[in-house]
């Protein structure tokens, strides 16, 4: 028995034919889905990508005990176990992130693997360009503020495109045919898994000149092609531009994956080879006003995910299945067809009861990512559960493997870590963890360090812009996804919500998850969740977003978000005076029955220094579109 799986990354499910979509070309999906089962309730677990990919090894959800970094001691790893067990793995990948400090643990697991260079801000090529100083008005999506790992990343992706001029160039093109290679050297041996992952169609969305498509693009600058982590602001013309760019990349991807089902079909591995294509999640493409991920709630078209499997012991191909799945029961599926059994800490359940006749395997789906919502899906119902305050807090990061994505915890980070005990958590064999108090992302510094330092001071280098947008500004959503299944609308009705709030609490039990998180999102964690419950934490959630100032006016959601995200920039020695100047001015701001998000933007003028007002207005900005 053999098996590969086909991984491509932040692929958004409506966009594909065998899921309804009718403008972008998809041809060999449509195929491979009369070659294997098609689900319709598959959601991601842990997101992004390493998150998403520690669970693939682990079949464990990863968010609620840390955010992104490496394999753990204690881990029991899928492809590691095959090859403890003379199954012969091999991974081969042009995914980046995987040869950064966050992701150093994983390739080894595997018994080879070939890493293909150049994707995103992949550090590979280097070219006189790289030894000037910067040019900011060459990045693409300047959005006020200089921030390095952006510079860093893009000058590199414009380095890296000189080297992939044609489709042939492409990492995606190298990745495939390395797959295809490994294919036709050993394709006649028994007992391997190949695991072949494409970065593409992730950010940016490029493409080669000579990959042709048959878009109608009134956008005049077409070297866009990397939308921001932000909120959309754009001009229609460049939205409508960046869809294409991702539709124009995702019919890339269909093409090398039509080569994968031609080799399947030249060398009839459909009688003994396990095929298994998959996502680490979404992506948003305006949808809800936003682009990409991590930065807002993860709607749907984030957590619902495609998902395809030809398992050749059923004659089961062409059908489709509605149970739910996630991506912790793929190690687990993996394993038992190669009839390895399970590590007894693995949480995910093999598909094959599902493949064989879509009998349940679980009764909800557990997703998010560490340190923002906690989300539950039953089947009907999605409960998207917020921090309690604005401050995200208790929260931890429970690791022996101190990484971020790019470097590692800083020492300041690390100077409240303490030693718990390995009793804590039943999945660390009885390894004691560091316990670290978590941050605000990559060891960041407080924007305050911006206005103090300077935007190219040695501050700006650790902030994280994502760290603007706080999982409380959006508070908490619960979506009917029968009657509502693009979630225009939340629904208010305590009772379901009580109903799902319980239904949380028994996930986030069943999964080991550390008690301070339930005082993070305001649920308990040992009594029934009732009506009046839910009540009284609403109002509680309310009361701790109010700004301390003119508490005699009404406040919509949006303007308590704009005043919180200007607080960020106002070192704590003039906070107090900030406040002042806005109790004074606000009152004759307002032309609504309420403050809104404007009459905090009109104030930044009057409390911030003239060179970092347009910055301030755009992140400030931002915060207030999260009602």
């Amino acid at each position: 028995m053999k098996a590969v799986m086909l991984m491509f990354d932040s692929l958004n499910r409506e966009m594909l034919e065998p899921y309804g979509c009718d403008w972008v070309k998809t041809p060999n999906f449509r195929r491979l889905a009369e070659h294997s089962v098609c689900f319709d309730q598959c959601y991601a677990g842990s997101l992004p990508c390493m998150p998403a990919r520690r669970e693939l090894q682990t079949g464990r959800y990863n968010m609620l005990h840390r955010s992104w970094g490496p394999m753990e001691p204690f881990d029991d790893s899928m492809p590691e176990l095959l090859k403890n067990n003379n199954i012969y793995t091999h991974l081969i990948s042009d995914h980046v992130h995987y040869w950064e400090d966050g992701g150093a643990t994983y390739h080894y697991r595997y018994n080879s693997w070939e890493n293909i260079r150049g994707q995103e801000g992949d550090m590979w090529k280097c070219l006189p360009e790289l030894f000037a100083p910067c040019d900011e008005s060459k990045l693409q999506n300047k959005d006020g503020v200089y921030f390095h790992a952006t510079q860093n990343l893009q000058r590199h992706d414009a380095v890296n495109r000189k080297f992939m001029k044609t489709e042939e160039d492409t990492a995606l093109a190298k990745t495939i045919h390395g797959g295809l290679e490994f294919i036709d050297t050993n394709h006649d041996c028994d007992r391997w898994f190949l695991q072949i992952e494409c970065f593409d169609p992730h950010e940016p969305f490029y493409v080669p000149k000579d990959w042709k498509t048959e878009y109608e693009d009134d956008y005049e600058n077409p070297g866009k092609d990397w939308p921001p982590y932000h909120h959309v602001t754009e001009e229609e013309s460049l939205a409508r531009h960046y869809r294409y760019k991702y539709a124009e990349l995702l019919e890339l991807c269909d093409k090398y994956l039509g080569k994968l089902l031609d080799k399947f079909d030249e060398l009839d591995l459909w009688k003994d080879t396990m095929l298994i294509v998959n996502t680490d999640h979404g992506y948003l493409l305006g949808e809800h006003g936003w682009w990409s991920k991590v930065v807002m709630p993860c709607y749907d078209e984030i957590a619902h995910i495609p998902l395809f499997i030809h398992d050749p012991r059923f004659a089961a191909d062409g059908q489709r299945r509605k149970e739910i799945v996630q991506t912790i029961d793929l190690p687990a599926t993996v394993l038992e067809f190669f009839n390895v059994g399970l590590p007894k800490n693995m949480q995910g359940r093999p598909i094959r009861t599902v493949i064989e006749k879509d009998e349940k395997i679980r009764d909800y789906a557990l997703f998010g990512i560490h340190g923002a919502h906690v989300n539950i899906y039953d089947g009907k119902y999605i409960y998207m559960k917020a921090p309690v305050s604005e401050k995200n807090t208790p929260l931890y990061e429970y690791t022996l493997m101190p990484m971020h994505m790019r470097n590692m915890f800083s020492p300041a980070e690390l100077e409240k870590a303490e030693a718990v005990s390995g009793n804590c958590f039943n999945f660390t064999k009885g390894c004691p963890v560091w316990k670290i108090p978590k941050g605000n992302g990559n060891g960041s510094k407080d924007f305050s360090d911006l206005l103090i330092n300077g935007k190219d001071s040695e501050e700006a280098k650790h902030i994280d812009n994502n760290s603007m947008v706080n999982a409380a500004n959006f508070g908490d959503k619960l979506f009917d996804m029968e009657k509502d299944p693009k979630q225009t609308t939340v629904l208010e009705d305590n009772a379901i919500e009580a109903y799902m709030a319980n239904l949380l609490q028994k996930a986030m039990k069943e999964n080991d998850c550390p008690m301070e998180q339930f005082e993070r999102i305001g649920i308990s964690g040992t009594e029934v969740i009732r009506e009046e419950d839910i009540h009284l934490l609403h109002k509680k959630e309310k009361e701790a977003l109010q700004p301390s100032i003119l508490k005699n006016l009404a406040w919509s959601k949006g303007a308590i978000n704009t005043y919180q995200a200007l607080m960020k920039f106002i070192p704590a020695s003039d906070k107090e005076h900030v406040r002042e100047v806005l109790e004074t001015k606000i009152p004759t701001k307002i032309t609504e029955e309420k403050i809104i998000p404007n009459n905090i933007l009109d104030i930044i003028p009057d409390v911030i220094p003239e060179e970092y007002v347009d910055m301030v207005e755009y992140f400030v900005g931002l915060s207030g579109r999260t009602e």
